[in-house]
């Protein structure tokens, strides 16, 4: 069965343990333990990771969005005729997630095929089983708008594509879609780490387009991350477990959480508070709620399960 739900960027699995992992001292090449090295195929664009080498992807991601497609012995890797065909515009890791386990439980893969994808660093889970083409072209598009909306808009090169302009024989420069202007505002401004301005650039944008869904979700992330500028964690959470009914300490410990991926922690914190707050905290919980719901996307399951017992407190 096919689950394709539209890509969002936060909260669907947290890699912090991936990248430690592949962040710690490695074994020589050839020695006991050492991992292979990502295999590029044919055109550059697709290879093979594993448990110890997938920092290569959450590095590689960073320039263009990284599909990982999983499978197991009897079912071979599907996409990469799909991937290549965007022309460096993405990536495709492969994994055998019989032989990879800390891969596959980070990513929740509980069959196979199953594919996510790595933006920036950061994991979406994409769909499990192989839709029609179409329908993965749909997804792969709506990625490429989510890894724009990060600021994720570059490319690789592909072998024997060099790019000639018929004009004048020169290299062809890659051409990129133009972001909005209150977009790239944003973006600007998160790469610098001024959120404040990344927050009232999308905040401009959704004044302009009430629909612009894209910018509701940047909206959610970069006040997330204003929010946590200078936070201490220990401090944060020590509040909290002094005031356990205090919603401010609660509100805070709850971004901790989302921004390392616990969203079930946050939701299930906020929710059984709720029934004992004032109006005004509620109000603040709820709008808190929202947020997250944004940054995680619709189609998250704890998303649905939180919207639910959020909707039968309020009514």
């Amino acid at each position: 069965m096919s689950n394709v739900p539209g890509p969002s960027l936060r909260g669907a699995v947290d890699l912090s343990s991936l990248v430690r992992r592949a962040n710690a001292p490695q074994p020589a090449p050839g020695a006991p333990g050492a991992a292979d090295a990502p295999v590029p195929g044919a055109n550059g664009l697709v290879f093979a990771v594993t448990d110890a080498s997938f920092e290569s992807v959450i590095e590689l991601s960073s320039r263009v969005p990284v599909i990982v497609e999983f499978y197991a012995p009897g079912i071979a890797p599907a996409l990469a005729p799909i991937v290549t065909s965007y022309r460096g515009k993405l990536a495709l890791a492969t994994v055998d997630g019989s032989v990879n386990p800390q891969l596959a439980q980070a990513f929740q893969v509980r069959e196979v095929p199953a594919v996510a994808a790595i933006i920036a660093g950061r994991p979406v889970n994409l769909f499990v089983g192989l839709p029609a083409d179409a329908e993965v072209r749909q997804v792969f598009d709506e990625l490429l708008a989510l890894a724009a909306q990060n600021g994720v808009t570059g490319s690789l090169p592909v072998e024997g594509d060099h790019g000639a302009d018929a004009a004048d024989g020169q290299p062809a420069e890659p051409v990129e879609e133009p972001l909005p202007p209150h977009h790239q505002e944003a973006y600007d401004a998160i790469a610098a780490g001024d959120y404040a301005t990344a927050v009232a650039e999308y905040k401009l944008a959704i004044a302009q387009n009430p629909r612009d869904a894209l910018a509701v979700a940047g909206l959610a992330q970069a006040s997330l991350l204003q929010r946590l500028v200078g936070a201490d964690a220990a401090a944060i959470r020590s509040a909290a477990a002094a005031a356990p009914a205090d919603a401010e300490a609660a509100l805070a410990v709850a971004d901790l959480d989302v921004s390392g991926g616990h969203l079930d922690d946050a939701f299930d914190r906020l929710l059984d508070l709720f029934p004992s707050l004032d109006q005004k905290s509620k109000d603040a919980v709820r709008a808190r709620l929202l947020e997250y719901f944004e940054i995680a996307g619709a189609d998250d399951p704890r998303v649905l399960t939180a919207r639910r017992r959020l909707t039968n407190l309020l009514y």
